[in-house]
């Protein structure tokens, strides 16, 4: 389950997309965490197009078959957070059984609260270089095509692997560097 703020800046959105729509793994999310990371972006970013990023969720939620979670509102209230304002993420994740909250922010999850539902929060630098030790060709290849997409203006490697390293992925970067001349 994706956590808005792994949703909210776009190189790593677009890689996360990348992998969940190759199969190597099943996203999930709900209209309220698009809601949460759109409305977080247009605060810091007024001269992006609200409409074109919400053409971005439906582009999102078409990409990945079942990825958007739905009905998990009665759930909230029973749930026991720090921030209650995460409580939704929490009910997401159990509506869809999840295995885990991928978000930066994982000390907003009491693990003790997680352990009852069987998840567990990771970093998407832990995710996704899980992904890359388990699934090496797959992911390699879904790399491979996210770059490719990138045409206007095309992206050398090492710029591509220093945006990943910007967003907060440096095992993920170590590991990739390793494949630089495939990506």
């Amino acid at each position: 389950m994706l956590d808005a703020c792994v949703l909210y800046p776009a190189p790593l959105r677009d890689l996360l997309l990348s992998l969940a729509a190759s199969g190597i793994y099943r996203a999930k999310w709900s209209q309220k965490i698009h809601d949460e990371w759109t409305h977080n972006l247009l605060l810091k970013r007024p001269d992006l197009d609200a409409e074109r990023l919400r053409r971005t969720c439906v582009q999102m939620n078409l990409a990945v078959p079942d990825s958007l979670v739905t009905e998990y509102e009665a759930l909230i209230d029973s749930l026991h957070l720090k921030d209650p304002d995460d409580r939704h993420v929490l009910a997401v994740a159990i509506r869809c059984n999840a295995d885990s909250i991928v978000t930066f922010n994982q000390k907003d999850f009491d693990e003790a609260e997680l352990k009852k539902y069987g998840l567990y929060t990771e970093h998407p630098d832990e995710f996704i270089s899980n992904m890359l030790e388990v699934y090496t060709p797959n992911v390699l290849a879904a790399v491979r095509e996210m770059r490719a997409r990138l045409k206007n203006p095309p992206v050398e490697v090492a710029g591509f692997l220093e945006t990943l390293r910007r967003q907060g992925l440096p095992q993920t970067v170590h590991i990739l560097s390793r494949y630089a001349s495939s990506l």
